[in-house]
């Protein structure tokens, strides 16, 4: 099915559309001046306007219900923004509704929307949720299974809640009232990724373990290029996520199932410590400041031989016009730790959730509907967004933008990462000082400091900071 465009129908077979049909709308909407772009991208929601139309008319759902209402939706910059946006328009032609968005840096967000959600702000409408647990206890987002379960709002036949992935479906859903709070709208793991024309060049094999990691990481590390990049920085939302999946790997917890701290535990502190030797002796000059772009941009650029971060790098990575290592760049599983089979890698679903004081509670659901949808999931894969559809992962537009090879070890960390072990911990209500905590024992690690002190040490004030 490789360069063919599907659109799911609601009574029978995909219908499938040839690129030679979207270069031929594409070459008449440029020629009347009506092709817009997005990042360089051509929307292909504008060249096949009638053909999505359709798709959502086969549903059971009035889409005009909140025609007039303008709402806003809030987050921080995310390929999920960068690639629904483009079909924004015909969200608008579906609905009536239009679409302010409200788009920050990862700091600005998590600083001022809780301030703002706090406040009893009726906006954003609809919001990207980075912390479940406090989000529901503080009440700022609205239960959806009542919208899920209302016919005038729903149309679950047509929406399909079977092409979704589990965990994207567990993932919103409170584990202390059993009440879905959000929606995922992205899959990602901690994934492997490697330079391969460095690695040959060295004579060394991609590492399965964490002891050929570190030792790759050491003899790839020259004064040109970085045996490996990991994210360093002393902050909850920085090292925490990488650093998650090592704890996880060598059999620990951040925090156990019973909501204690657990990140204190032997195998914990023997991640964290392997974590910080990694980073120490394989890393950059200036590792414990890295947040997630600089390893973007570093691998990117070929300045590193390896790194282990989120598996949608791989859309940025595959990109020749912006990056360096468009045809070397090899992805893998996480390497396994010592007496283990596998790895448990973090991961992680961006979701979406509905503001509690939301005044425009119908436009925001018919919103998150439709960015959802089968039909949307697949026009915004097209474009390389890993989303939580089966269906979209496995179109040949999704593999063409994302990378075969990428896709396939994606999947792999995606079936071998615990999403329980994510959950204890980063929908904590006390998610934030808790991860606070790990992110100081992972950099003081990085620095060389003695790993049993300044754990336990760590683990301590996150004890109280939960009492």
């Amino acid at each position: 099915n490789k360069g063919k465009f599907y659109l799911p129908s609601s009574n029978g077979p995909f219908k499938c559309l040839t690129r030679r049909d979207f270069v031929r709308a594409t070459a008449v909407l440029a020629g009347a001046g009506a092709l817009s772009t997005f990042n360089g991208l051509p929307v292909f929601a504008k060249a096949n306007m009638d053909e999505l139309m359709e798709m959502f008319s086969k549903s059971n759902i009035d889409w005009k219900q909140a025609s007039g209402t303008e709402l806003v939706v809030g987050g921080l910059q995310h390929p999920w923004f960068e690639k629904h946006s483009p079909f924004l328009d015909s969200f608008t032609e579906l609905t009536g509704i239009t679409v302010k968005q409200e788009i920050q840096s990862d700091t600005e967000y998590v600083t001022e929307v809780p301030v703002k959600l706090g406040g009893g702000s009726t906006t954003p409408d609809v919001y990207m949720v980075w912390a479940l647990g406090q989000s529901v206890a503080a009440g700022w987002l609205e239960p959806l299974d009542g919208y899920y379960n209302d016919p005038n709002l729903t149309d679950l036949s047509w929406y399909d809640l079977g092409d979704v992935f589990n965990s994207a479906k567990a993932f919103p859903v409170w584990a202390a009232d059993k009440v879905t709070y959000g929606m995922s709208v992205t899959a990602e793991a901690e994934t492997l990724f490697t330079n391969k024309t460095m690695f040959d060049k060295a004579g060394l094999a991609i590492p399965k373990t964490m002891n050929e990691l570190y030792d790759a990481a050491v003899a790839l590390n020259t004064g040109d290029q970085a045996g490996i990049v990991l994210r360093g920085k002393a902050a909850g939302d920085a090292v925490t996520w990488p650093g998650g999946g090592f704890i996880f790997s060598y059999g620990g917890a951040i925090v156990d199932a019973n909501g204690e701290i657990a990140f204190d535990s032997p195998e914990a502190m023997e991640a964290i410590d392997m974590y910080g030797k990694i980073c120490r002796d394989g890393g950059p000059i200036g590792i414990g400041s890295y947040h997630w772009f600089e390893c973007l941009t570093e691998f990117m650029e070929g300045r590193s031989a390896m790194g282990l971060d989120s598996s949608n790098f791989a859309t940025d990575f595959a990109n020749p016009e912006k990056s360096k290592v468009a045809d070397t760049a090899v992805y893998g599983a996480m390497p396994s730790a010592p007496g283990k089979s596998n790895a448990k890698p973090n991961m992680w679903h961006w979701m979406i959730g509905m503001n509690a004081k939301s005044a425009q509670k119908t436009a925001a659901w018919l919103f998150m509907q439709w960015v959802t949808s089968p039909p949307t999931s697949l026009m915004t894969s097209s474009l390389g967004l890993a989303t939580t559809r089966k269906s979209a992962w496995s179109s040949g537009d999704f593999t063409a933008a994302f990378g075969d090879q990428a896709a396939e070890a994606s999947l792999s960390n995606l079936s071998n990462a615990d999403g329980d072990l994510f959950k204890y911990a980063w929908f904590h209500p006390e998610a934030g000082a808790i991860l606070d905590q790990v992110a100081i024992a992972l950099n003081s690690s990085i620095s060389g400091e003695n790993v049993e002190k300044v754990v336990k040490k760590a683990a301590d004030k996150a004890r109280k900071a939960i009492s």
